[in-house]
């Protein structure tokens, strides 16, 4: 079910990042390899409004944190499988419920 988001909406471009000036481009591609990892990692039947909520916490961790810039690309797929191993799936349905 993951097919159903479109990724091209959640992909980041440097205006998204445009609060680090000359960074925001680099910024911009390391998010969306982030993006990439998760899209890769989850489950290909997840409920789409689960998807959804993972998104939403990688955009609310990363769009603020300069340590992006840092970070190597094969760590961004650890911190992945991270969020995945330790991710409440049943808290995420009922969030979605209301």
């Amino acid at each position: 079910m993951k097919e159903l988001i479109d990724l091209h909406v959640v992909l980041a471009t440097p205006a998204d990042f445009e609060q680090w000036e000359e960074d925001a481009e680099e910024a911009a591609d390391k998010f969306n390899i982030i993006i990439y990892a998760l899209f890769d990692a989850v489950e290909d039947d997840i409920k789409p409004e689960v998807f959804e909520a993972m998104l939403q916490h990688v955009w609310e961790v990363w769009s603020v944190d300069q340590q992006i810039l840092q970070i190597d690309d094969a760590d961004f797929v650890v911190w992945v499988n991270e969020m995945l191993n330790g991710w409440d799936y049943q808290s995420s349905q009922r969030d979605s419920e209301y």
